[in-house]
Order: C-alpha cells, then sequence, then structure tokens
C-alpha cells in the first residue's frame, strides 16, 4: 500500500469552533504544526508524556497519509517557576533549565516519541520578541507605562475570549491587578517585563527586562511556521489563558483583520492526566515523573495506556491500568513471535491485506481515534491468533495470510509508535520489567527450571509438576516449547 496525500479527508474537532472540521492545509500537501512544549524547571511527568505522545501520533499519521509537516515545538526557559526554583537551589536560571530540556528530551526519546523538526528557546528569540512587542505598540494594541513593562490592552482586541468561549465581561469576575502593576486594566497581561533584582535580563528599548509567557509563543511560532499556522495544539489547561492570549498578540501584530482565525486554522487540546479525578500536575503535588514511571513499567506499555483513551478526554493514572497495558503488550508481542516464526520467508498475500491498515487509518483520520485503533488491532490479533493455533499443517495460503497480518500490523504499530521492536527482545524486556515489579529473583526461577528439566528427564513427573505449581505460586507461568521451557511473568 502507498502513502497518498488526502487519501482520505481528516476531520479534526477544532476548539475555536467547536466543531469537527475537515482538515485543510494553507498549501497543499504542507502542514505548519505548534505544540507548546514545556516549562523546564523539573523533570516532565506523565503529563507532558500524553501531551507529546498525542502531539507525536499526530505527526507520524500525517506524515503517513503523504503530508509533508514542519513540528515545531518550543521550551520555555524563561519563567517565574524558573526563576524561583534556579533561587532555592542557588543556580543560574538559564542554566536549570539548560539542563532540564536536556533530560526532557531523553525521557522523550525513551518514550519513542520524533524529536520535532525545531525545538526553539525563549532565551534564543528575545530580538524576535521584542520585535513583536514593537509591532503590537506601533498598531495601538500594546501600552508601555514607562515603568519597564509592557502591556497587552485586551479590550482592543474584539474576539477576545473566542478560543475559551467566554467574553470580556465575564472574564472580569476575579481579574485584579497586582501590587507594582501598571496595568489600564485588570484583564491586561505582560508582553515585557522590567527588570528585577537576580533575574535573567535582556535589554529592550523600554529598558532591561524579560518577556512575559504569552508573547514568546507567538514569535517562535511567527520565526518557524510564518504568521498563520495550519495547526496549533495544547493542553485543555492552555486554553486560557495562553492560547486566548496568543492569539490576541499574533492577530494584532501580524494579520490583517482582527480575526481569530488568522492565526491557527486549526486548534487541538488534549484533556488531562488525572489521579483520583485531579488534574496530574506539579502545582497540585500529585504527580509521578516520567523516569520514575519507566523505571518501573515498560515505555511502549506507557504508549498503549495513554493511547487508549481519545486525545480529548481526561485519563485516569494507576499502577493497575498501567501492568494491565503491559500485559496487554505481552499478549501483542508473542503474538507476533508465534506468526513471525509459522510464517518465516513467506511473501506476505496480496489482495486485501490493507484493510487492517486503511480501516485503523480511517480511525485516525476521524480526529485521531487511537482507542479505535487498538480496539482494531486487538480484533486483528485475535483472529491471527485462531489462524495461528488452528490444529493441522498450514497450507501456503494460510502462511501468507499471517505474513500479511504480521506486515500490516506493525504498520499500523508505527503509526501508533508500537510493535517496532522484535518480539523476542520485546518480551524479554517486559518480563524483566514485571519481575522486578513483583521482587522475583530470576536466578531462582531459571535453577528451578534446570531442576524441573531434571525431573522430567527422570521421569520424576510428581517432582515436575511440584516445582510448576512453586513457580506459579510466584507469578510464574512456565511455557513448555520445542527450543525448551521458557517463562513470563502472570
Amino acid at each position: 500500500m502507498r502513502d497518498q496525500v488526502r487519501a482520505m479527508p481528516i476531520h479534526i474537532l477544532d476548539t475555536l469552533t467547536g466543531k469537527k472540521r475537515e482538515f485543510v492545509p494553507l498549501e497543499p500537501g504542507k502542514v505548519r504544526f505548534y505544540a507548546c512544549g514545556p516549562t523546564v524547571y523539573d523533570h516532565a511527568h506523565v503529563g507532558h508524556a500524553r501531551s507529546y505522545v498525542v502531539w507525536d501520533v499526530v505527526i507520524r499519521h500525517l506524515r503517513a497519509r503523504g503530508y509533508e509537516v514542519k513540528y515545531v515545538r518550543n521550551f520555555t526557559d524563561v519563567d517565574d517557576k524558573i526563576i524561583r526554583r534556579a533561587s532555592e537551589r542557588g543556580e543560574d536560571p538559564i542554566a536549570l533549565a539548560d539542563r532540564f530540556a536536556r533530560a526532557y528530551d531523553e525521557d522523550m526519546d525513551a518514550l519513542g516519541n520524533l524529536r520535532p523538526d525545531v525545538a526553539p528557546r525563549v532565551s534564543d528569540h528575545i530580538p524576535q520578541i521584542v520585535t513583536l512587542i514593537e509591532k503590537l505598540l506601533a498598531k495601538g494594541f500594546a501600552y508601555a507605562p514607562g515603568n519597564g513593562d509592557v502591556y497587552y490592552e485586551v479590550r482592543k482586541f474584539p474576539e477576545y475570549g473566542r478560543l475559551s468561549k467566554r467574553n470580556v465581561d465575564d472574564l472580569m469576575s476575579g481579574a485584579r491587578v497586582e501590587p507594582g502593576e501598571a496595568k489600564r486594566d485588570p484583564l491586561d497581561f505582560a508582553l515585557w517585563k522590567g527588570a528585577k533584582p537576580g533575574e535573567p535580563a535582556w535589554d529592550s528599548p523600554w529598558g532591561k527586562g524579560r518577556p512575559g509567557w504569552h508573547i514568546e509563543c507567538s514569535a517562535m511560532t511567527e520565526e518557524h511556521l510564518g504568521a498563520t499556522i495550519d495547526l496549533h495544539g495544547g493542553g485543555k489547561d492552555l486554553v486560557f489563558p495562553h492560547h486566548t492570549n496568543e492569539i490576541a498578540q499574533s492577530v494584532a501584530a501580524l494579520g490583517d483583520g482582527v480575526h481569530a482565525e488568522g492565526f491557527a486554522r486549526t486548534w487541538m487540546h488534549h484533556g488531562f492526566v488525572e489521579i483520583d479525578s485531579e488534574k496530574m500536575s506539579k502545582s497540585l503535588g500529585n504527580f509521578f515523573t516520567i523516569r520514575e514511571v519507566l523505571a518501573r513499567f515498560d515505555a511502549e506499555a506507557m504508549r498503549v495506556f495513554l493511547l487508549n483513551t481519545h486525545y480529548r478526554n481526561p485519563v485516569n493514572y494507576s499502577d493497575v491500568e498501567l501492568g494491565q497495558a503491559e500485559r496487554r503488550l505481552v499478549y501483542l508481542y508473542e503474538t507476533l513471535e508465534k506468526v513471525d516464526r509459522l510464517a518465516q520467508g513467506v511473501t506476505a498475500a496480496e489482495g486485501g491485506g490493507d484493510d487492517l491498515v486503511e480501516r485503523s487509518r480511517a480511525a485516525l483520520d476521524d480526529d485521531f481515534n487511537t482507542a479505535m485503533v487498538l480496539g482494531i488491532l486487538a480484533d486483528a490479533f485475535t483472529a491471527a491468533n485462531a489462524l495461528a493455533d488452528r490444529k493441522g499443517k498450514k497450507t501456503p495460503e494460510d502462511k501468507a495470510e499471517l505474513a500479511r497480518f504480521a506486515r500490516d500490523a506493525r504498520l499500523v504499530g508505527r503509526e501508533l509508535g508500537i510493535l517496532q521492536r522484535g518480539p523476542a527482545q520485546a518480551l524479554l524486556s517486559l518480563r524483566d520489567r514485571a519481575a522486578a515489579r513483583r521482587g522475583l529473583d530470576q536466578a531462582l526461577v531459571a535453577r528451578r527450571i534446570a531442576e524441573r528439566a531434571e525431573a522430567r528427564l527422570a521421569k520424576d513427573f510428581a517432582r515436575s509438576d511440584a516445582i510448576r505449581a512453586e513457580l506459579l505460586e510466584l507469578g510464574v507461568a512456565l511455557m513448555d516449547g520445542p527450543q525448551g521451557t521458557s517463562w513470563k511473568v502472570e
């Protein structure tokens, strides 16, 4: 099967309009995609894993459909949280952010996420940020009160709040001016912050200072993707104020009009990872870092766990759910190992073999429904197991059908970022993780298997059965085969 641009239309639930619409890029065959990246003051947590696994699948599928995608995902390395954390540790804020940015890349690599084409950092884009603020001042959308700060004047932008479905009057409740701020209106937000002792600062027409949070993404988007982009992604927590403010800034500074569509043609927002129905976040203290989780669970299993829920819905994190995802992955790789063995050296059957791939891609075409794809894969694996386990000698047609299944399952898996390891390697890694969590002594298991082999050779089947039962009590299941006895964690 050959990939084709727009072989089937892709439909996405656009946050701005609230409607599922056909995705039509500005330039045929090319997609400009920007995803808001992390603020790097600590190690990434499972919420970050959810976010960037989602965008990874979006990128993989668009490319599989033949689109040329430019994927930009930033690092916020200038921010209040970074400054506070660096002050607590007596460290330079930019150095601290650089350390955690490199750690973040390692975590994303471990999860199997593709690297973005560009990963810009705020600290490298100060001139672009200053230029963008100057444009907003020149067009009357911003003001400099003379204290080193620059603010965006929210009421100048008629469509402010459209993305979050809230109007300016509703937003006024709870809005306030903090001590030391020189805002004209409580809703106005900082584009530039005057320098404070001990904070990183850069020269600007308004004096030394640093950028506000929201202006960063507008400037980096324009620099690397242009004034109008095709797709913008982030978590639901970014709808307001971050993405709302991005729209106001970018459209006012760069657009010919003041309509929100002038910045990003389609907006995607994913649901949160939750623990006990609360969003997982550092501020709430109810988070697990990716590193902590991957020390105990397989990274590919985490992908299966995260993708088993539609990206717009919340995911409830638990060790139980991750353990189930690992067992599901074991089943998939056991099936592939069996099928590969039966179909070794056989050419995959032609004809209807694209059905699995096209049904899966059709599910991804419909607002990236990864949960449906995993369901389609589950049915295909059940059918493949039934064929592989059917009694009697396999015909050439059976083997060709199994070879086709293995090929297509891996093609589908590639778009989800799973099933790309050799089955034997994957199963060994999954077994080792499960054994470590159970506290199993693998050397003891190996000795018991050797003792059982001796008992069977001596036809002492009672002893053989007793060893099997002993191991099963420990959570170890034995599998006897032509190559000897192997084991897995139940």
